[in-house]
């Protein structure tokens, strides 16, 4: 079973590497030939969140099971509720809403990152120090503070929600500064402690957040980096996938974690359009807004579950 997890691990990592990867010689290359519109990068965004919503949806499943009668009910409804209290402040303050899911989405992808290689190390019994919260700090905040305070940023956020344009206010310069201080800092400890991997992670990270335009940036981050590790490592929890890594078969234990979230993916859009829609929306402009705001908020009540997972992962010994 160690054998099966460990594999798919490696193998997911791998492939986040090649599309970040692909992600930066696509921006570069798009970049020079001067043809890389807006309206393709929304495209991009909407495809990547897409691919990313279901690992987030299997939070009830995980859950669920460990509960029954009244308990399971009082689970849907505080759950529920939470996203509701979250699309409505997010609706009703922009601004402060945007803030608090930027700094929110970079702790949750950091310690999830750091997590997901916690993981690798205790199946291979890897006896380097891994310095988590360097790491965690790092991975969590090049991917969404660069992209954001970038020169190219208010025409995305602009395209997204002109409100949002301001977000940084005149810290923009300064919270650039910081994070890219703080990259270089979180690449020498990398070196130093001889984690190479997680050097090759942190490099890859930063060229994406300063080479590719940010809603790309974003695109290839969470749906083909965050989401896929997040959802290697919930085939450790999900029943259905522990029994296909029992039998050595990797890659279906994958598509069990990842198809069970397929019916959620379909609630979040239809409810996005319908809560567009409530308040006039134009498709073609506002869509990816209302989508963005239930992923936020679906975000809320997704940390919280996961944090259980993360910190066990990240307090476990190797062996």
């Amino acid at each position: 079973m160690h054998v099966s997890e460990l594999t798919l691990l490696r193998n997911l990592r791998s492939f986040s590497r090649y599309s970040i990867l692909a992600g930066v010689l696509i921006s570069i290359v798009l970049k020079i030939t001067g043809i890389f519109p807006l309206e393709l990068q929304v495209i991009l965004a909407l495809i990547a969140l897409a691919i990313g919503i279901p690992h987030g949806a299997v939070d009830h499943i995980v859950t669920v099971p460990k509960f029954s009668g009244l308990k399971r009910t009082l689970f849907f409804g505080a759950y529920l509720s939470v996203v509701g209290l979250a699309i409505f402040g997010i609706l009703a303050q922009n601004t402060i809403g945007f803030q608090l899911v930027v700094l929110m989405s970079a702790v949750h992808f950091g310690i999830g990152d750091a997590a997901y290689i916690s993981e690798i190390d205790r199946r291979r019994g890897s006896a380097k120090v891994f310095p988590k919260l360097v790491y965690a700090l790092a991975a969590g905040f090049i991917p969404v503070l660069i992209p954001l305070v970038s020169a190219e940023s208010s025409q995305a956020l602009q395209r997204v929600n002109p409100h949002l344009v301001a977000w940084s206010g005149n810290l923009a310069p300064t919270i650039f500064t910081i994070t890219a201080a703080f990259a270089g800092v979180a690449l020498l400890v990398m070196t130093f402690s001889q984690r190479w991997q997680e050097l090759v992670d942190l490099a890859l990270l930063t060229s994406l957040a300063l080479l590719a335009p940010p809603l790309v940036a974003f695109a290839f981050y969470f749906g083909l980096w965050h989401a896929l590790r997040h959802t290697g490592r919930l085939t450790l929890e999900l029943e259905s996938s522990r029994l296909m890594h029992k039998i050595g078969r990797s890659t279906s234990a994958f598509f069990k974690a990842f198809l069970a979230g397929v019916p959620a993916l379909i609630a979040t859009l239809a409810f996005a359009l319908v809560l567009g829609l409530s308040r006039n929306l134009q498709l073609n402009q506002d869509f990816l807004w209302y989508l963005l705001v239930v992923v936020w908020a679906l975000t809320v009540p997704h940390m919280a579950l996961t944090a259980r997972m993360d910190f066990r992962a990240l307090s476990s010994r190797v062996g």
